[in-house]
Parts: C-alpha cells; sequence; structure tokens
C-alpha cells in the first residue's frame, strides 16, 4: 500500500507535525481546525492520514500527543540520523551552523571538502576531512545521510562518490540534478528556481 502514496503526501505532514508542535490550547483538534492552521482542506488531512491507519475519533478529532507521535513516526524522525555533509563554501557553512537540524534529530557528523586550504579545519566543533577519506568515514560513523552544497560541476562527481559509499539519501543544494540509480532518493533544492517562482509571481502582478 506504501508504494502507493503519493510523493506530496509526506511534505504535508511536515506541515502537520509542525502545526500540532504550536497547537497547545487543547489536547484534541479536529481536521477543520488543522485545516485553518495549515491551508490544507479537511478532507486532504484526513486522506493523508488514512493511509497509514485509523487516526482520530468521528465527530471529535485527533489526540495531538497521539497523532504527533504517530506522524515522528512516520516521517522516520523518532530517532537520531547520522548526516555528512559535502563542500563548506558559503552554503555549507551556514548549513552546518543551523541548530535546527539537531533539535530534529539531523546530526551533521562529518564535514568533507576537496579544498586543501580547509581540509584539517574545525568548523561547529567538527574537522573539514577529504572528500577521498568519505567511504571510511561512513561506514566508522554509521552515517545514513548526506547533504551536497559544492558547486555545479562538482555535483555529479560528489553523488556519484556518495553513492559508492552506500549512502542511498541525499539532499542536493548544487543547482543541477545529479542523475542517482533507482536504489537512491535524491531531493534538489535550487534556491534560485524558488526565487524565480517568486519574480514570476511578481511580473504577474505588474
Amino acid at each position: 500500500m506504501r508504494s502507493r502514496i503519493s510523493r506530496a503526501v509526506i511534505p504535508r505532514l511536515s506541515i502537520y507535525y509542525r502545526t500540532l508542535l504550536l497547537h497547545k490550547s487543547s489536547e484534541v483538534v479536529s481536521s477543520g481546525e488543522l485545516s485553518d492552521l495549515t491551508g490544507c482542506t479537511p478532507a486532504q488531512i484526513r486522506k493523508d492520514l488514512a493511509y497509514f491507519g485509523q487516526f482520530g475519533t468521528p465527530g471529535r478529532g485527533y489526540i495531538v500527543s497521539d497523532l504527533k507521535k504517530k506522524i515522528l513516526e512516520i516521517l522516520g524522525i523518532d530517532k537520531n540520523w547520522n548526516v555528512a555533509l559535502v563542500g563548506v563554501g558559503n552554503l555549507g557553512t551556514a548549513l552546518l551552523s543551523y541548530k535546527g537540524f539537531k533539535e530534529q534529530g539531523f546530526n551533521i557528523t562529518a564535514v568533507f571538502d576537496n579544498d586543501l586550504r580547509k581540509i584539517g579545519k574545525r568548523l561547529e566543533g567538527i574537522t573539514i576531512q577529504d572528500i577521498n577519506g568519505l567511504r571510511r568515514t561512513v561506514k566508522n560513523k554509521e552515517i545514513q545521510m548526506a547533504i551536497v552544497a559544492v558547486p555545479a560541476e562538482e555535483a555529479q562527481k560528489i553523488v556519484t562518490t556518495l553513492i559508492k559509499a552506500k549512502l542511498r539519501a541525499i539532499l542536493n543544494f548544487a543547482p543541477i540534478r545529479p542523475q542517482v540509480p533507482k536504489s537512491a532518493e535524491l531531493i534538489n533544492i535550487d534556491l534560485s528556481i524558488e526565487l524565480e517562482k517568486l519574480t514570476h509571481f511578481l511580473r504577474q502582478k505588474v
């Protein structure tokens, strides 16, 4: 059944969870209340949650504490995850210093770069390593996922190296879309594309 779940469901679950974290006015919340807080329709909320089982009581709603716990399990953030960061330019440095990752259970435990001027230095308490040592570190530190913050021309090579190191979950900030095997999950975040959505919106308002 899970193979038929739309990829759009998971981001909405994240939205529901963050909304529930802020919902402290009562122990129970209805799909209508969640709708008002998230912008998703009540029907969409009920459908999304129904993919994963029976939640709530008709006419009463969802017990907030139980729903938060279940969504945590579905999203896999009821445990800690070890993360490797590749690339410590301006963006990589900013990502490394972001405290929100750790609060959500994502621990950046290893940092890599190919710049000899950076290798061996420490950032946020972590020593920058040569990318050539990635496979060994991934195994020794039991790293499960990676963040890529390198220039476009380096991205495919880095992603291929990560795949060879048996990493199958990669978040890519480079402004290209690297190729990966079907056994891997690659999520691309291109900040320029997101800004272009905004410029398109503004142009339509002129």
